[in-house]
């Protein structure tokens, strides 16, 4: 049987521990430093937390260490690793490849989608080189990622199934560097993604004013996780180490429904951690955060841009029909109530909110007075009564266990024994007193070893294996249910302590005789590394040289061509856009730059502005 994970984010221990309740096969969490998100970081010690309370339920974490590493930075890092490693972490994530000419500890280590993962050259190298699990770029098709695990079928592959889209390559974005030295790859990137920009032509006249031209809809695999499953993903990702914890229940839950339905539909899979999990709310993916939705390139190329704006739509709940002073009357697609937050573009296409006050069949009372054309399509932002469902406890996560409680000459054992086969026993010395109601002792037994109470345990079935009925007082009773399942936890955490992984140096050939600054060098240990592998080191990286001319601040597949109608491949061109194109914003110009032969977008800075005619 395939293991297959469902990995969730954790901004904190709190976040991870209700990553887990809700379905999680494994967690990803921040190291205190060098992890990919400055403002997610955590300590050793809750990282230690996290790893106990998960190893319970057999599920995993994993540390994001994954950015750039500068010489003067090694030696904290290397301590800070072996920190991580004594707390029993499952595996760290790396981006920078100067970690492997140190001595680590024996963890294994994955290779984040920083290293760039998109290509069977690329993957093929990572896995021999040391890494267990190659993170792949979002960009690869179903086809791509199913033609990777076909050569490499014993390579784990993790993929990503939803969350914020980086517009660019992973890795291979500089324009936050390059605005204001906030390196993505040092896990401090700006986000100008996010920004608005103006386009403009050769002759430098405007074609778009103030749009979010690269930013895109959030991403979903919702509806290709068997087709994901069968191309050879063993694990699937959610983005998301910044957003809130309403985002990580409601999301986590989501996917782990779709998984569990994917699983079941096939054979030969099965989930990666134990425990049953129920829900007491209904998982929506477009009831919490979120800017529309794409599959990217899973398929084909399709519209993936939200150039009207960057920020949270919500779930689609109606159209205007008409509106007078603050009352809006539509067609309910969704309940409402008062509390929600609802948006809509107007007539300039700008993104609108108002606060619902009052529902009255079809009539929406809002807080302020609004004139909508029939038609408009409304968003609601922000659900109340969902939202506040998700503050409380939405989830409970439990192993089933059976208890046999037996007398012998000195007392009295308890043995319990959990789905997965794992025994813990319990010998309680006290004088046995016979029970002058039978009926009542049995009772009173099975009651008091059934409440598992906020333990990760269910008690399933309890055999009582008594010559002669016993009266046990609820007190010795309780005591010994608490220290035969704290005995079976620490049995369930240390059988799922992580198999140590030495990596073992080897000449293996990069598949490139030269390391340009796309590989990201900025470190001595990097360059001994790509030299040792057959590399020559011809450029640094960017955060090093800070060196930006003529060289690619973004590369991504996204083509705003095409977003426009005006692929130079798909589509008859008008004639404002025949020229080259340039992006503006905040008084820098970016020339825009197409490889149509590999259908992508590269974006440079350019020092000369274009002109508005």
């Amino acid at each position: 049987m395939r293991k297959i994970e469902l990995l969730s984010p954790a901004k904190n221990l709190d976040y991870g521990i209700e990553a887990i309740n809700h379905g999680a096969d494994a967690v990803y969490i921040g190291a205190p430093k060098f992890g990919a998100r400055v403002a997610a970081a955590n300590t050793i010690q809750d990282i230690g937390k996290l790893v106990r309370y998960a190893h319970i339920y057999g599920a995993k974490v994993y540390v994001a260490f994954n950015t750039l590493l500068f010489d003067n930075e090694f030696d904290d890092a290397i301590a800070m690793i072996n920190s991580i490693y004594s707390e029993g972490v499952d595996a760290l994530i790396i981006q920078d490849l100067g970690l492997l000419e140190v001595d680590l500890p024996p963890i294994a280590l994955h290779a984040s989608t920083q290293t760039h993962n998109i290509n069977i050259d690329r993957v093929k190298f990572l896995s021999k080189v040391g890494f267990e699990r190659i993170i792949l770029g979002r960009e690869l098709s179903i086809n791509q990622i199913s033609n990777i695990h076909s050569q490499l079928p014993n390579v784990d592959l993790e993929s990503f199934v939803g969350g914020a889209l980086c517009v660019s390559y992973s890795g291979q974005c500089y324009l936050s560097q390059s605005i204001n030295e906030h390196s993505g790859n040092r896990g401090n990137c700006s986000q100008p993604c996010r920004s608005s920009y103006n386009l403009f032509n050769e002759q430098g006249k405007m074609l778009k004013h103030s749009e979010h031209l690269l930013s895109l809809k959030d991403f979903s695999a919702k509806n290709h996780i068997d087709e994901l499953l069968r191309a050879g993903v063993s694990s699937f990702k959610i983005e998301g180490r910044l957003k809130d914890l309403s985002y990580l229940k409601n999301v986590t839950a989501s996917y782990r429904k779709l998984i569990d339905a994917a699983l079941n539909a096939q054979d030969g899979y099965e989930k990666s951690s134990f425990g049953i999990v129920n829900f007491n709310f209904e998982p929506d993916l477009e009831r919490t955060f979120n800017r529309g939705f794409t599959d990217y390139f899973l398929e084909e190329r399709k519209s993936m841009a939200s150039f009207s704006t960057q920020k949270s739509l919500g779930k689609r709940v109606g159209e205007v029909k008409k509106t007078y002073k603050n009352v809006i009357e539509t067609d309910f697609k969704e309940m409402l109530t008062a509390g929600d937050g609802l948006c809509y573009f107007d007539e300039k296409n700008q993104l609108q909110g108002c606060l619902v006050n009052r529902v009255e069949g079809n009539k929406v009372q809002i807080n302020k007075p609004i004139q909508l054309t029939k038609g408009t399509i409304l968003y609601r932002n922000n659900d109340y009564l969902f939202e506040k469902k998700l503050k409380n406890k939405t989830s409970e996560r439990k192993i089933v266990v059976n208890f046999v409680l037996e007398q012998n000459i000195d007392g009295y054992l308890l043995q319990a024994k959990d789905s997965e086969g794992n025994i813990a026993s319990f010998e309680l010395k006290v004088e046995k007193i016979a029970a002058s109601n039978p009926q009542r002792a049995v009772e009173q037994i099975k009651t008091q070893l059934s409440k598992t109470g906020d333990t990760p345990f269910v008690i399933q079935d309890i055999v009582l294996n008594f010559v002669n009925p016993w009266f046990i007082p609820a007190a010795l009773i309780n005591e010994m249910r608490r220290s035969v399942l704290d005995k079976l936890v620490e049995l369930r955490i240390a059988k799922a302590m992580p198999i140590a992984s030495k990596i073992r140096s080897n000449n293996e050939p990069y598949f490139k005789s030269e390391a340009t600054y796309l590989e990201n060098v900025v470190n001595s240990r990097s360059e001994a590394f790509y030299n040792r592998h057959g590399a020559e080191v011809v450029q640094y990286g960017l955060e090093r040289t800070k060196d930006y001319k003529d060289k690619a601040l973004m590369t991504t597949k996204y083509c705003l061509r095409f977003e426009l109608g005006q692929c130079l491949k798909r589509h008859k061109l008008l004639p404002d856009y025949m020229s080259n194109l340039y992006l503006e914003n905040a008084g820098k110009n970016y020339r825009l730059q197409f490889n149509c032969a590999e259908c992508e977008m590269q974006i440079f800075l350019e020092t000369e502005k274009k002109k508005n005619n």
